[in-house]
């Protein structure tokens, strides 16, 4: 039986999640933890034309390569060192160079989708889900966007109203569901954060990890 702790945090876009994830990884220790994000594992579009990338729902589970998350997953628990894939964002293709990472006594995978992949949520030990109001969650989209991905602000709407706000409608709001732990307004709230880290500190306690 793995020893290894797997936890998942999941939310709309915008809503905190990366903070949350951060302050676990500096509470627990890098040395401690591997992260998964979600975004690595979109799939690679270099097949399609550039207008045809760009029309690609990246917020609908299909557009992940649930595959080979779960592999690395069950890699990363198994105690197997594993590469982790690099995704360019701007061009939308998944680059020939790969990070590699060493098992851990802790396993952490963010994205907004983990929740609604079956195969991805049964294998996590705890789940957590950052509740944001959406108008906040927008914004912190669009600062993202224009400063890191190269977008512009009309591609940003755009997407955002065709396919972000729908698919979180579908998949990521109900998703919460499948959640042990709901935390409002995401890294914000540092009582939640608090009992989150200290839970995972028992757990790793009570497993000899160190």
């Amino acid at each position: 039986m793995s020893t290894t702790l797997c936890i998942g945090v999941a939310g709309g876009t915008g809503s905190g999640k990366t903070t949350v994830a951060d302050r676990i990884v500096a509470a627990v220790g890098a040395d401690r933890i591997v992260v998964l994000h979600q975004d690595r594992y979109y799939r690679d579009l270099s097949h399609l034309g550039p207008q045809a990338r760009h029309d690609r729902n990246f917020d609908h589970p299909d557009a992940i390569e649930d595959t080979l998350l779960v592999d690395h997953l069950r890699r990363l628990r198994a105690g197997r060192p594993t590469d982790l894939p690099v995704y360019d964002f701007a061009s939308h293709v998944r680059t020939e160079v790969v990070d590699t990472v060493v098992p851990r006594p802790v396993v952490l995978v963010e994205g907004i989708l983990i929740l609604a992949i079956a195969a991805v949520r049964e294998l996590l030990d705890v789940k957590i889900f950052v509740d944001t109001d959406a108008d906040l969650r927008f914004i912190r989209r669009l600062q993202r966007d224009l400063r890191e991905r190269g977008r512009t602000l009309d591609g940003v709407v755009d997407q955002y109203l065709a396919t972000v706000r729908p698919m979180h409608l579908e998949f990521v709001e109900p998703s919460r569901r499948w959640a042990d732990i709901i935390i409002p307004e995401g890294g914000h709230n540092s009582v939640a954060l608090d009992l989150v880290i200290s839970r995972i500190e028992r757990v790793l306690a009570g497993s000899g990890s160190s």
